[in-house]
């Protein structure tokens, strides 16, 4: 069998990365014989700014027709589009006799169209397009949802048949655990902190639905408290506002941007930090959340949208806005143990519930019953 992973261009995103490169390495474990083959489209080269609108319009000849066009004749048996955004593909492969699956993260543009505006060159073009490719996405012969709170908004929202749906979880990579102490000393000391200072942590892209600037109120309030703090970033770096917050409340003594670390990196800061906080006001799962928990670390997150579905009683919930909740939550765990290794127990007993090996077997099965299908009406 010979299944098409079509995915975003490498580095456009990260958790776009993490899944298509997952689910590719799950696939060869679960289905050795079959072949693999992955196909993204190609971005224009880079230039100077007064080519721009050229880029631009190339960028999207290519991915609209071009792309499109090239993938109808690799002769896959299945194709599976692996993020929402690249939705639009299902019009054009469902004219071949492949089964077409398209993979759907979260609904979030749809939802809160306010997020997008300023994160696009051409926002009104960009989110026309992205609204196109849901619509398209509609027509597939399966939907995988990521979770169940995403099912249900693309039921609410675009009408989809609930049968057409199946929720297949993402999973977290092995590599992702706890690690001895010696791993946080030293991580510690290469950041001049000691175990007597409160590390919190937060992973992932600066959308404004990850709520950053609540953690900065958070930590502005603990520092008046002279409570022991620091927060450290991971992946996006702050945005210009955010940046203008920590100035003028004088956080940069207790503030780190980490960069995008690495997996090796990734997995010393997890393992580093006292707690993750993960106030975001949408999430269609919540990856990170499920990778601190795999190294031990204590979680606080929203309980809003999916992610009480994948935490469960693992993490203390919280409104995302209430800043002296999370205030509260963040002291309680660093100062009572008993808590703090409740949460470590029940976080690393919840990962084990997700994994790429179980998500790749049950997309897999996906697949064949939509082959035994089309030879069912073939033979019909």
């Amino acid at each position: 069998m010979k299944i098409a992973i079509l995915r975003r261009s490498p580095g456009i995103a990260y958790s776009m990365d993490v899944y298509a490169d997952a689910l590719v390495e799950g696939l060869k474990t679960v289905r050795p014989t079959w072949e693999i083959i992955e196909a993204f489209p190609q971005n224009p080269a880079k230039g100077n700014r007064t080519n721009s609108l050229v880029k631009g319009i190339q960028k999207y000849h290519q991915r609209y027709w071009q792309y499109p066009r090239q993938l109808k004749t690799c002769g896959a048996d299945v194709f599976h589009v692996i993020d929402h955004s690249d939705g639009y593909l299902v019009n054009w492969l469902k004219q071949s006799s492949a089964p077409v699956v398209v993979t759907c993260h979260d609904l979030i543009n749809l939802i809160h169209p306010e997020l997008f505006r300023d994160r696009a060159r051409f926002p009104w073009l960009s989110l026309a397009t992205w609204k196109y490719s849901l619509q398209s996405m509609c027509n597939a012969h399966r939907i995988i949802s990521v979770s169940d709170h995403t099912a249900k908004d693309m039921v609410n929202y675009l009408q989809v048949n609930p049968t057409q749906i199946q929720t297949v979880p993402n999973g977290v990579d092995a590599v992702f655990q706890a690690q001895n102490a010696q791993v946080e000393q030293d991580f510690r000391k290469l950041s001049n902190l000691s175990e007597k200072t409160c590390c919190l942590l937060n992973v992932g892209s600066n959308n404004p639905r990850k709520n950053i600037i609540t953690i900065l109120k958070v930590v502005h309030e603990l520092k008046e408290q002279n409570f022991p703090v620091h927060f450290w970033k991971a992946g996006d770096d702050f945005t210009d506002d955010q940046k203008q917050f920590i100035a003028e409340h004088q956080l940069d003594t207790c503030i780190s941007y980490l960069g995008k670390p690495d997996k090796e990196t990734l997995i010393q800061i997890y393992n580093s930090a006292d707690v993750l906080v993960a106030p975001s006001t949408y999430e269609g799962f919540g990856i990170t959340v499920i990778e601190a928990m795999a190294c031990g670390l204590p979680v606080i997150a929203s309980n809003v949208t999916s992610l009480p579905e994948v935490v469960e009683d693992a993490a203390i919930l919280v409104d995302p806005l209430d800043t002296q909740g999370i205030t509260e939550s963040v002291k309680q765990i660093f100062t009572d143990s008993a808590i703090k290794n409740q949460l470590i127990e029940k976080g690393a007993k919840r990962a084990r519930h997700f994994n790429w090996h179980s998500s790749a077997e049950q997309i897999a099965q996906i697949y064949e019953s939509l082959l035994d299908s089309t030879s069912e009406q073939l033979a019909a």
